[in-house]
């Protein structure tokens, strides 16, 4: 397998000698349904994070000739649309699943936070001036920020690389996949 370049379009090419090689063969669908062979896949998705390149993606899969008429093969285009649109859309159930979790984590962080901020304006009265009044109540207000930890990282980072993920998977999904007949090798290996 190998991979290029061009300044119009990153072009992946694979070798397969047998079109089932390149779909998931522990997947019970049909070929136009299954899956992509788990090491095609990271092929395919290394080369292109590899590059950073935005442009459009080409898939070229040079097959020997007899392998190109089979119906796998023709389908090949369609299982890899199929195939990455599942990826996107699995990665938007990600996103929603954590800005979810966030708000919920936020929710709490916030009340935690009142409570320790509560916490630390009265406890002089409740304890008197002094150290251990001061040093309960600098813990309850780090502790009420620490709560909210968490879903600051949700909202500020952790969201970012899924929605990149996302957003590779789509433009694998529009990726232009063709076909190479490769000329029949004689047992000499010419």
């Amino acid at each position: 397998m190998l991979a290029k370049s061009s300044p119009e379009k990153l072009t992946i090419e694979m070798r397969a000698a047998d079109v089932a090689q390149l779909y998931d063969m522990l997947d019970p669908y049909p070929f136009p349904e299954r899956d992509l062979d788990p090491e095609v896949d990271a092929f395919i998705v290394g080369w292109v994070r590899e590059k950073r390149d935005r442009g459009p993606i080409g898939i070229v899969v040079h097959l020997p000739a007899g392998e190109c008429d089979r119906p796998a093969a023709r389908q090949l285009a369609g299982a890899v649309q199929r195939h990455y649109t599942r990826r996107a859309d699995a990665m938007t159930v990600e996103i929603t699943e954590l800005f979810r979790n966030g708000r919920r984590f936020l929710l709490i962080g916030v009340v935690v936070l009142l409570f320790c901020v509560i916490l630390s304006q009265n406890v002089g009265a409740w304890l008197g001036a002094g150290g251990v009044s001061n040093f309960v109540a600098e813990s309850a207000l780090i502790l009420g920020w620490v709560a909210n930890w968490r879903p600051i990282e949700i909202f500020l980072y952790d969201w970012w690389p899924l929605k990149r993920r996302r957003t590779l998977f789509r433009r694998l999904a529009s990726a232009d996949v063709r076909l190479r007949a490769e000329p029949k090798r004689n047992d000499t290996g010419i």
